[in-house]
């Protein structure tokens, strides 16, 4: 789960970290009550998204750049009228883009050096790590590509946590060497280890984290995303989710328990598993088709999860065929092939489907299936059926 910039900082501001002010609103008719309460003179204008590059983006209203530096209160509120309501399209938004809800006005920070700074899990190590680089800013991307040895990373183990010399890497790393700034990193990277260990986060990230001309450390952006699983630890981070950004048949899927994440083809896969659901994608593929989303049903659905799945799966406009595939463990074919049958009958199934079941009850499954009357095409095996299916969707459309 992501938050929002403002939400980030609101956060960074309880564990101490240095932010500018700041204050979110949601409608044009609070801007002025808004703008009342900053300083006089420039102001910071955000759209506030769930993607990054905003800076470098563009409204499809024809308006350049999500972030922008007005001169005058005046100016940031017509500024802030331009972008509210509008879509804001960026590198990491796709071309469909992202409607801007919020819009976050900051304080002005008279800025000497950006830098980088993030946490997240290194899996290979099986280590938290730290990674910074005194390149920071809408940049940082080409700087991790073009330039690696500019990028410092600092592996923490999690049964010891962060320890002094950790920060004092980090700080030599950024260019810190100034006692007064060594001062200032030594808390700022303990607070923000805090964080991450404390809200169950899976990435922290400030880009840029700059330094003003009186020398001070400042987090001037923020970026905070959350592992799903252990959101029933945090209800008051649960409380920041934002709906619209995210997709609506993903919200709906996890209304049933189901993890589904929808992609830009046009062969739904519903499976169980989801090792196995990354191969189903993959196969699909290899035979020449494009999957529309990852599905894992998990290993203990129930007909009416599998109902729902399907419904789901079919909102989507761009699928034009189905693959079940089931690998019965824990999971029993029969209870699959009765949400299949449930399933068409509610939700009316126009396009091709392939079911390939093996494992728990699969002969009871396949002649719930026989018997049903639907238009239900057998796969034997996985290379099977995902060959059938990209060959019925291509036929479908001849």
């Amino acid at each position: 789960m992501n938050i929002h910039e403002y939400q980030a900082k609101g956060l960074f501001e309880q564990y101490g970290i240095p932010t500018p002010k700041g204050i979110a609103v949601q409608s044009e008719k609070d801007f002025e009550t808004a703008l009342q309460q900053m300083p006089e003179g420039i102001v910071v204008v955000k759209s506030q998204i769930h993607a990054g590059g905003r800076g470098k983006g563009t409204f499809t209203n024809g308006y350049q750049g999500g972030v922008k530096i007005a001169k005058t209160h005046d100016e940031a509120r017509n500024i802030a009228a331009k972008m509210l309501g509008n879509t804001l399209v960026t590198k990491q938004t796709g071309p469909s883009g992202k409607q801007v809800n919020t819009i976050y006005f900051n304080a002005p920070c008279s800025i000497e050096k950006e830098y980088y700074m993030a946490i997240t899990l290194d899996r290979s190590s099986s280590k938290h790590v730290i990674i910074a680089s005194s390149e920071g800013g809408m940049d940082i991307e080409e700087v991790a590509a073009t330039k690696p040895e500019a990028i410092t990373k600092v592996f923490i183990d999690p049964a010891l946590g962060i320890q002094p010399f950790h920060c004092r890497e980090i700080a030599f790393g950024l260019g810190f060497v100034d006692g007064a700034q060594m001062k200032q990193i030594s808390k700022i990277v303990p607070a923000l280890y805090k964080l991450f260990m404390d809200k169950d986060a899976s990435l922290v990230e400030i880009n840029p984290l700059v330094t003003d001309k009186d020398g001070n450390i400042i987090a001037l952006d923020a970026k905070i995303g959350f592992d799903d699983n252990a959101l029933f630890r945090h209800s008051e981070i649960q409380e920041l989710r934002d709906l619209s950004e995210e997709d609506p048949k993903e919200v709906e899927a996890s209304k049933y328990g189901l993890s589904y994440i929808a992609l830009d083809g046009n062969i739904a896969c519903l499976v169980n598993g989801a090792g196995l659901a990354m191969a189903t994608m993959d196969i699909i593929k290899h035979f020449g088709g494009n999957p529309a989303n990852f599905l894992d049903v998990g290993g203990s659905a129930t007909a009416e999860q599998v109902e729902n799945a399907f419904r789901i799966i079919l909102s989507d406009p761009n699928v034009e065929g189905i693959l079940v595939n089931i690998f019965g463990g824990i999971m029993s074919c029969k209870t699959i092939a009765e949400g299949v049958v449930a399933a068409a009958k509610s939700v009316e199934i126009k396009v091709p489907l392939v079911v390939r079941l093996e494992g728990n009850q699969v002969k009871e499954g396949k002649a719930i299936l026989a018997e049903s009357g639907l238009s239900i095409t057998s796969g034997d095996s996985l290379a099977d059926g995902a060959e059938k299916i990209v060959a019925l969707v291509k036929q479908a459309k001849n």
